[in-house]
This record gives C-alpha cells, sequence and structure tokens, in this order.
C-alpha cells in the first residue's frame, strides 16, 4: 500500500472535510481504498493461521465506511479521517452488536498506526456475560492477565469508562473486581506506520494480534445466554 499517499490524503481529508474536496478527490480515494481492501485480506489471511474463526471473514464487510453517522452529533464533518476494519467470526460486520470480541486496526493521517482487541462497550447482556465469566473462571482470567506476550505488546486492559463501584449482583470482594467494574474489555497499542517499509504493515499488525489471541479465545467462552438477566 502507499502509505505515504495514504496519510497525505487523510490529512488533507481532515483539513477539508466536506463534500465539495471529497467528490473532486475521488479517484484519490478509491485507489487507496482499494489498497487498504488488500491489506485487510492479507491480514485476514495471516489472521487465519492461527485463528481458523475468522479465516471466513468477508474483508468488504470488515472494513468501516468512510461516511461518518452525524444524526446524533455535535461535529457535523461528513467524513472519517482514518481507514479502518473490523475482523471477526462469521462475516459480522457489527461483531459488538452480535456479541464477541474482534479484532480492529486503523491508518490515520498523522502517520500511526493503531491496532488491538477485545470488544469495545458490548451491549447489557454480551457485558454481564463477561462479567460473570471472570467469576466463574477466574483462574483461566488470571491466566491471560499474566499472558507474556499479551503484557509486552499491550500492557493491561484498558480502563475507560470504568466504574467506581461493583455492578449490581458482582461481590465487591471478587477476586478480579476491579477489571468486573470495566465497562469495555479491549487492548490496542499505536506505533508508527512504516511509510518506508509498506510490505511490513501486515506482518507487524498480525504478530501484534496473534499475542491478543489468549484474550480473544477466552473472551469467545462467555455466553450471553448462559447469564440470567
Amino acid at each position: 500500500m502507499h502509505l505515504r499517499d495514504l496519510t497525505q490524503y487523510l490529512k488533507e481529508l481532515e483539513d477539508n472535510n466536506n463534500r465539495p474536496w471529497f467528490i473532486m478527490n475521488k479517484p484519490r480515494y478509491d485507489i487507496l481504498r482499494e489498497e487498504f481492501l488488500q491489506v485487510v485480506t492479507e491480514l485476514i489471511a495471516a489472521l487465519g493461521k492461527f485463528d481458523p474463526a475468522v479465516k471466513f471473514c468477508n474483508p468488504k464487510k470488515a472494513m468501516f465506511r468512510i461516511n461518518r453517522d452525524v444524526r446524533f452529533a455535535n461535529d457535523k464533518s461528513p467524513y472519517k479521517t482514518r481507514f479502518s476494519a473490523a475482523i471477526a467470526p462469521n462475516d459480522m460486520r457489527r461483531p459488538s452488536k452480535a456479541g464477541g470480541p474482534t479484532y480492529y486496526m486503523q491508518m490515520d493521517g498523522n502517520g500511526k498506526l493503531l491496532f488491538g482487541a477485545g470488544e469495545y462497550m458490548p451491549p447489557p447482556g454480551r457485558l454481564r456475560a463477561l462479567r460473570q465469566l471472570m467469576v466463574d473462571d477466574a483462574a483461566g482470567f488470571t491466566k491471560v492477565l499474566k499472558n507474556k506476550r499479551l503484557r509486552a505488546t499491550f500492557g493491561d486492559i484498558q480502563n475507560e469508562g470504568k466504574l467506581m463501584r461493583p455492578p449490581k449482583g458482582f461481590d465487591p470482594e471478587a477476586e478480579h473486581i476491579e477489571y468486573i467494574k470495566l465497562k469495555s474489555f479491549f487492548v490496542w497499542t499505536e506505533i508508527d506506520l512504516p511509510i518506508n517499509r509498506p510490505e511490513q504493515v501486515v506482518p507487524t499488525i498480525a504478530a501484534g494480534m496473534q499475542d491478543a489471541f489468549a484474550l480473544v479465545s477466552w473472551m469467545r467462552q462467555a455466553k450471553e445466554e448462559d447469564v440470567a438477566e
């Protein structure tokens, strides 16, 4: 992928986030979008080598649209200023709606590559199932938290939106109560895009996501239907 062209395009889009500019530069977008599709396609194949559950994910459905939903947003800018994709089993376009961990990656106009895995702000039933799994399989979750590859690449699970008190129905003395308070269960990291070595993009992301597989595979055990509301 022509990463220098991508970052330049996204930076210009950030400065000219309007429909006339986008239409005038649509040929550039189409080329870059096709190149990004190839990256996602190759990434799915790489992930499928250690996580067969995602090997048949449709790359076109994994890619996010560049159009923003501005119906309820204060910011009415019509376009996103990043290229991003979420890879999950069963060709799920919105994994968080169906319930289940996903692999996520994005590239932006500042030359940054972000990638990670898990579930960001899952719906209530799914969130409760994940919290209950931490109680029912405390030893398994401890093993995930101590996974050396996971910690080396991503550090700890992100604590954005953490509750001040334990959620209703959970023992304040539970072994993993500080994690049970979380509203998302996601790990991510951000690095510089290898502008001069674009061939390293897929191997870099795939290696990082493989380091997150311990968390992904553990989270897949959470079954919403097994948890009484």
